[in-house]
């Protein structure tokens, strides 16, 4: 048989309760240091942190990137060289590109962010999907070019 320990909440060595976690409410858990609580995590898995300067929270689902990668777009066949939540580069043409997410986004209402290096810049397309976003790289005199170091990062709620 396994153990079980009830309790409603775990305090410091020194017995106080300023600091330790509240296990005494059926809805959430609160981590207390000094007496203030520095993290919630409620029955549905919402997570919120105390921000760095200790007066706002910040919500951890909603404050990460969900999907992120580099690659290099001048290769015969584009590969990322690290990604996050990212399933495949399609080559669509000279500087043409779509990113194509693992596990989609919720809406088609996120926040895409590119960049490119050597004088060079990553232009979306009115293609943002749930599942994939297509861009093109571009020199500053506008001309499409693959860009040999490129990057995407998407922040938004996932599906």
């Amino acid at each position: 048989m396994a153990s079980e320990i009830k309790v409603d909440t775990i305090v410091n060595a020194g017995g106080d309760n300023d600091t330790g976690i509240d296990l005494a409410t059926n809805d959430q858990i609160l981590l207390k240091v000094a007496n203030a609580t520095k993290l919630t995590m409620n029955s549905t898995g919402q997570t919120t942190i105390v921000g760095e300067g200790g007066t706002t929270t910040t919500s951890i689902q909603q404050g990460l990137t969900k999907c992120w990668c580099k690659f290099d777009g001048t290769a015969s066949t584009p590969s990322f060289s690290d990604s996050f939540n990212m399933a495949s580069i399609t080559d669509e043409g000279t500087g043409d590109y779509t990113v194509n997410i693992a596990n989609d986004m919720a809406n088609d209402d996120y926040s895409c962010t590119t960049h490119g290096i050597n004088r060079t810049f990553l232009e979306n397309f009115d293609q943002v999907l749930v599942g994939s976003v297509r861009f093109v790289g571009r020199t500053q005199a506008g001309n499409a070019t693959d860009i040999n170091e490129a990057g995407v990062q998407i922040c938004g709620d996932l599906a």
